[in-house]
This record gives C-alpha cells, sequence and structure tokens, in this order.
C-alpha cells in the first residue's frame, strides 16, 4: 500500500523546522519526523542520558513530550497552518519501562472534524520495539481566519 501524501503539503523537513523556530522546546529535545502521510506521522526521540531515571529507563516526561509532539505532527497533516491547534485532553498509558535508546512515536489520526481532532499515539522502543505507551489525544483546532466565532 502506497502512503497518501499530507493533505496540507507539508512534509517531515517542514514540521521539523516549524518546531524548531515556533517550539524552541521541542527543538531542544531534538525530535526528529521520519514520515507525515496520510493520517499518519512517525518521529524519533535520539536518545539522551538526560532522559534516564532510576531503574535505568527512560523517564514519562520525555515519553509523553515525544507523543505530544507527534499528535502535534498528525494535526498539521489536515490543518494547513495548525500553529494555534492546541492539546485539551491527553490519555497516558505507560504500558513497559523503556530502554536507554531511541524512542519511536507512530501517530494516525482517529477523527477529525472541524474544531477537535482526536489521534493516538504509540511511543516503541527502538532498542527492542517494546510497546511503551499509549497516548489518546484530542486538539482543539482553531477556527479559519475570518470565520466568525460560535456562540457558546
Amino acid at each position: 500500500m502506497t502512503a497518501m501524501p499530507p493533505r496540507t503539503g507539508i512534509t517531515p523537513a517542514d514540521f521539523d523546522v516549524i518546531m524548531r523556530e515556533k517550539v524552541p522546546f521541542v527543538g531542544d529535545m531534538n525530535v526528529r519526523t521520519e514520515e507525515l502521510s496520510g493520517d499518519r506521522a512517525l518521529l524519533r526521540l535520539p536518545f539522551n542520558e538526560r532522559h534516564i531515571r532510576p531503574g535505568n529507563v527512560i523517564c514519562g516526561p520525555a515519553i509523553f513530550g515525544l507523543a505530544d509532539i507527534a499528535l502535534y505532527a498528525v494535526a498539521w497533516l489536515v490543518v494547513p497552518k495548525a500553529d494555534l491547534a492546541v492539546t485539551t485532553e491527553a490519555t497516558v498509558h505507560f504500558l513497559s519501562g523503556a530502554k536507554p535508546g531511541d524512542l519511536l512515536a507512530e501517530a494516525k489520526i482517529l477523527k477529525a472534524g472541524k474544531r477537535l481532532l482526536i489521534a493516538e499515539c504509540h511511543i516503541r522502543s527502538a532498542v527492542d520495539d517494546a510497546l511503551c505507551a499509549h497516548v489518546i489525544g484530542t486538539y482543539a483546532i482553531p477556527p479559519e481566519k475570518g470565520a466568525e466565532p460560535k456562540p457558546v
């Protein structure tokens, strides 16, 4: 099966530049986008000794940070200029300790509406392919420019 190009035309290199320039913290994490296609994103968090916690596993904040970035990446697949899309909810299930090494995040869209995008992300260890975490997240999608705000 051939991967569909993103509906917005964003490339992995485009997303990496956006993260470095618009969200410097993400740039500091050195996350790399390996694939953006159709409704799926694949990102890599290179190993960093600073991510290790007692027990010689990668800490939860690094794992969730990678997942949140991957969820943001899939928002960019369907929302042109998703700068103002924000996480409104996330549920994290930590499933196994992530051994020291790179982490891979695979995120995919479950539902993309006009106001909300719901996606899931699997975090795996690149060392042994163990599933480390499962994350479901919701992103609020900003209204298109010029659109009338809806009354609450």
